[in-house]
């Protein structure tokens, strides 16, 4: 048998066909200029000027950071990710570096931090307000250069994000523009009637979804308490309710109807468009509930047209065509006699997740606000002129473009991994031929003589026949574990040497996609994710994000760009301090879609406003994350009742550890209950495993005594100090 001449020399590269080199990743990108740079992220390539000199601005391109974060996030000399919260009015001084925020969040609070455990949702509430304010602003002048003769005033769907304090936000920064709230279910709507005392009282509240008995009664009772109440019907048969609730309830109704639209929305969002969609009525429909409040005495009542094309609506071409449609609805109502006042465009107003301004896809838009907001007044306007109509009020369900950019998500990468291929000489390759069944020769020799000729695709086809081959012997029995290692190594040494190699890192990180970014696993919806630091720095790594679940669902492996993994750096850098990543635009729809598998809760939530004091920032709430105790009463679980039996069974079994190390365990097993159920990092409170302790679990002194103070209280008492 000739033996193979590998070491990948060994496997004779010396042929005169050179060996291809590894890929590398490009991305074109603007680099604050209107010249298109490249900028190359390769590990082999250390000796370019520009990849030496890397710069802030370099990560800007790299990560299309203007593209889809302007103007409300940039990344500063330092290289840290900041937040301007007054969007293009932000002066320089007032930016808020989002790293001082994770350090002010989890530093101890005997250094003056707050100690809260990652992941983190950082609110910012002055994003919000600017969000707010620009929209409000682009309608302002799309009513005032069109000569509309009403006026715009939105109201935010609460289904977004329910977040107390971001709905209150929402109804303090919009009261005087008239801003108020949608609701679609029975919770929303007291939620909505609570917030609205404190509004405008000429502030929308609109009650959208499926509705019964109960969720009409509220609705009228919010009218009773002078609340701009209207009722959305989204079937024909609510009609009926309605007007007996109000006849018994003593109470007008104003009532509007949800259409269904012959304009689709053909992307990922459009499905609840077109005559099929779930929700809203036919125009045969729309003309018996005409008929009906007619006969009843009620037309008067019928005051409001909403339809609603589909979320991330990509061109003002599409949302225009819907748009005319309904205003032509509009205009056919106010000839059979209804009252109309106002036309409500549902929601639709897209942002841009990838930066990329396109009008083809599900995660851009082709248009700003300004863009949207003329589209939808020229429609309007145009067809109501022709139709000889009044103006309508103008209502706009818009709750993803104005929350999303106002909370960004922090998380750690705690750990990484790469497989390394095993280096083998000439003598490992003889000894691995020699141990070959007789029947793998034959692929062994095919490969080598492929090797020598320099035929690189025969010999990855070889390499993976030869793999399959001692699989198949694997298991069976005829070939040990030691031997199928051997081979797994040579195959892989080959495609490293040929340069198709996996050179993509899993980096581990402290957070749960399902409880905090479930549309990526649910929908596959890409978010802007970038390290929050070191961005002065070059990434010399690609990895995918793996989060602490065990479900092979449970990471990310798509990014903004169509890319399928994420420049990133090594998590050694920096003397060894953590590594922090951010999630961005997550502010709608995440934490009110996201789950508890594996039983890993909702994040720490702080609000941070800018401030003129030394650091820039003022962290207005802080609250913890859901502990242990929390997410197993989510459950039907008492925990109380838990670590009783726990604490009895270390009573009943403990005894070569002395009373105070049975003590130890359930202080250390309490603790663990009231902690949130996320890796800690570094820490040795609790129960640790600690190298050198014979893999016991132990609590020291100190530990067990600040542990005590720290769970054992009025409200909750955990008693598990031995007496």
């Amino acid at each position: 048998m000739p033996s193979l001449e590998f070491s990948m020399a060994a496997l004779s590269w010396d042929t005169s066909l050179s060996i291809p080199q590894p890929n590398t990743t490009t991305v074109t990108t603007t680099v604050n200029t209107a010249v298109n740079d490249t900028v190359v992220v390769s590990d082999d390539d250390e000796r370019s000027p520009s990849l030496v000199n890397w710069t802030p601005s370099n990560s800007n391109a790299l990560y299309k950071v203007d593209g889809w974060g302007a103007p409300y996030f940039s990344i500063n000399s330092s290289g840290h990710v900041t937040v301007r919260p007054h969007g293009a009015e932000t002066m320089n001084h007032q930016e808020i570096d989002l790293l001082k925020v994770v350090k002010k969040a989890t530093d101890s609070k005997s250094i003056g931090g707050l100690d809260l455990q990652l992941p983190l949702i950082i609110r910012f509430p002055d994003v919000l307000k600017n969000r707010l304010e620009c929209l409000q602003s682009a309608f302002n002048y799309a009513v005032k250069s069109q000569n509309y003769t009403s006026h715009y005033q939105g109201v935010y769907p609460v289904k977004c994000n329910q977040d107390r304090f971001l709905v209150e936000d929402i109804v303090k920064f919009g009261s005087a523009f008239r801003f108020g709230l949608e609701a679609g279910s029975k919770p929303e709507l007291l939620l909505a009637m609570s917030c609205l005392c404190k509004g405008s009282s000429e502030s929308l509240l609109i009650c959208n979804g499926f509705k019964d008995v109960e969720y009409i009664s509220l609705a009228l009772v919010a009218r009773k308490l002078l609340l701009n109440t209207v009722i959305v019907l989204e079937q024909e048969e609510e009609l009926d309710v309605v007007i007996d609730v109000s006849l018994k309830l003593g109470v007008r109704p104003v009532i509007g109807v949800r259409a269904k639209l012959r304009t689709k929305h053909s992307g990922h969002f459009g499905s609840t468009s077109g005559e099929k969609g779930k929700f809203g009525l036919t125009t045969t429909q729309i003309i018996r509930v005409v008929k009906k409040l007619y006969e009843c005495g009620m037309l008067d009542c019928f005051q409001l047209l909403h339809f609603h094309i589909g979320s991330q609506i990509p061109s003002t071409g599409l949302l225009a065509d819907g748009v005319s449609e309904a205003a032509q609805i509009y205009c056919e109502l106010v000839r059979l006699g209804a009252c109309m006042k106002f036309i409500d465009i549902g929601g639709g107003l897209g942002i841009d997740y990838d930066g990329s301004k396109s009008a083809n896809s599900d995660v851009s838009v082709g248009y700003g606000l300004e863009e949207y907001a003329m589209a939808v007044v020229q429609a309007v306007k145009f067809v109501c002129d022709r139709n000889s109509v009044n103006h309508p009020v103008i209502c706009s369900e818009s709750g993803r473009a104005l929350v999303s950019h106002h909370s960004v998500l922090i998380f750690e990468a705690v750990s990484a991994s790469k497989y390394t291929v095993p280096a083998m000489s000439s003598f490992d390759i003889q000894r691995f031929v020699e141990q070959l069944p007789e029947d793998a020769h034959l692929d062994y020799n095919n490969l080598s003589e492929s090797a020598i000729r320099g035929d690189y695709e025969a010999c990855l086809a070889y390499a993976d026949q030869l793999k399959q081959r001692c699989v198949e012997k694997f298991k069976d029995g005829s070939l040990d574990i030691e031997q199928l290692a051997a081979t797994d190594g040579l195959c892989d040494l080959v495609a490293k040497e040929i340069g198709v190699s996996d050179s993509v890192s899993t980096y581990h990180v402290n957070m749960s996609v399902f409880t905090s970014i479930p549309d990526f696993w649910g929908i596959e919806q890409v978010f802007p994710i970038l390290p929050i630091h070191r961005l002065d720095e070059r990434p010399t790594k690609r990895g995918i994000l793996s989060d602490l679940t065990c479900d092979s669902d449970g990471k990310i492996d798509k990014f903004i760009g169509g890319e399928s993994s994420l420049p990133l750096h090594e998590l050694e850098g920096e003397n060894g301090t953590k590594y922090y990543l951010g999630m961005f635009l997550g502010g709608a729809y995440q934490e009110a879609l996201g789950g508890l598998h594996n039983l890993f809760g909702g994040p720490s939530v702080v609000r941070v406003s800018q401030s003129d004091g030394p650091f820039g920032f003022a962290v207005t709430r802080a609250v913890p994350g859901p502990s242990c105790s929390d997410v197993l009463r989510s459950m039907q679980h008492e925990p109380e009742i838990m670590f009783q039996t726990l604490k009895h069974r270390i009573e009943e079994f403990v005894h070569d550890e002395g009373d105070m190390g049975g003590a130890m365990i359930a202080g250390g097993i309490a603790q663990s209950f009231h902690n949130m159920p996320y890796l800690t990092v570094g820490s040795s409170c609790g129960l640790t495993a600690a190298n050198g302790n014979n893999g016991y679990y132990y609590c020291s002194d100190e530990d067990f005594a600040g542990g005590s103070d720290a769970v054992a209280g009025e409200d909750e008492p955990w008693s598990y100090v031995c007496a």
